[in-house]
Formats: C-alpha cells, structure tokens, sequence
C-alpha cells in the first residue's frame, strides 16, 4: 500500500498546518498531487489500465477546482502552494 497513514501524516503537517487538519485546501493539494504522481507511474507501466486512467483524470479535475478555489479566495496561498510542489500553474 502506498499511502500509508504516516505518509498522509506527514503530508498534512507538512502542507496542512498539523496532521489533524486535513480539511485545509493546501493539505488537500498536496494529497491529491501525491496521489496523481503515483498514478502517474503506475499507468507508465500499464498503459492500457483505463479504469485507473479515468481515476488520474477525475484527481487532477479535483485538484485543479481547488486550486482554482485558492486562487480565488486568497491568492498569496495559491502561490505559495503552486510553488512549493512544483505545479506549474
């Protein structure tokens, strides 16, 4: 199992404040680029694995409609977020 419940600890407290803030928009971003990246390998390996696919599509429309909420509730977060993992938006 990749996202263990340390890895989502530590990505909380990392990008969300604490581990039990996990409800914070920049702690959701950060989960679902974690997510996205390893789906991102895995459909490397199997390219035919559609369900998966549909899956990576439906994360990265999650995370972008956060971002774009960030963006326009308080956009020095946006930036910094955006920053911090590397997005390119």
């Amino acid at each position: 199992m990749y996202l263990t419940k340390e890895v989502k600890e530590d990505i909380f407290k990392k990008h969300g404040g604490s581990e039990n803030n996990t409800g914070s928009a920049e702690g959701q971003i950060a989960l679902f680029t974690y997510r996205i990246s390893h789906l991102t390998e895995h459909l490397k390996r199997n390219r035919k694995d559609f369900n998966t696919e549909r899956a990576l599509v439906s994360l990265v429309g999650k995370r972008r409609s956060l971002l774009d909420y960030l963006k326009k509730k308080d956009i020095e977060r946006y930036r910094a977020i955006v920053k911090e993992l590397g997005l390119r938006k």
